[in-house]
This record gives C-alpha cells, structure tokens and sequence, in this order.
C-alpha cells in the first residue's frame, strides 16, 4: 500500500500563487507516474497534470503556462506550483500515484489517492 498526504491548500486571491506538497509513503517502489486531479464544485474530477519518473510531464490546456509539476524522488514528494491562479481553477485537488506509466484523465483506474486539498480562488 502507498500513503499520500496532501498539504498547501487555502484560498487566495485571483492572481495569485499557491505551492501543493503531496508526501508519499509505503510501498513507494510500486509507483511509476504521480500527478494532481482535481475537482471542481458539480464538475467531473479532471487530470491537472502528471510526472513520470524519466520526467516526461503533461498539463490540462487550461493551465499550461501556469501551473509547474515537479517530482522529488529523494522526498518522496510531490509538488504543484500554480501561478496567476484564476477563480475557475478553485477544486479540490487530489494527488495521485499509480503503477501504470500514465494518469487517465478522469482517474479510473488510479491505484492510489490522497484525501485531497481545497483550493479556492476568490477576492
């Protein structure tokens, strides 16, 4: 089994910046690719991006350019740095681990999950 434990959520205003942490713990060596989903209010859960280990990464269109995923295999730890945050990118985001070399979009299929963390971008 593999932990993961989100942190740096909160609200912010529009344009600004927030860190998320996701720690991993367990039986790491399982992991191939992690990643961040989120979900935002009445909406389907959406891949944000994902990191695989060589580093080949992949972002939603709607936050390319702003948002920068980032893999600390020393850490064990996850990270998403989201920049020029807009009030459409408030969700709850979830880390994501699995033993498959990519995250599907919607997350089925996904091995392992944190409880999440709120994002909320609003003045």
């Amino acid at each position: 089994q593999v932990q993961l434990v989100e942190s740096g959520g909160g609200l912010v205003q529009p344009g600004g910046s927030l860190r998320l942490s996701c720690v991993a713990s367990g039986s790491i060596s399982n992991i191939y690719v992690m990643g961040w989903y989120r979900q935002p209010p009445g909406k389907q859960r959406e891949l944000v991006a994902s990191v695989a280990p060589g580093g080949r990464k992949n972002y939603l269109d709607s936050v390319k350019g702003r948002f920068t995923i980032s893999r600390d295999n020393a850490k064990n730890t996850l990270y998403l740095q989201m920049n020029s945050l807009k009030p459409e990118d408030t969700a709850v985001y979830y880390c994501a681990a699995d033993r498959a070399p990519y995250c599907s979009n919607d997350g089925s299929g996904v091995d392992y999950w944190g409880e999440g963390t709120l994002v909320t971008v609003s003045s």
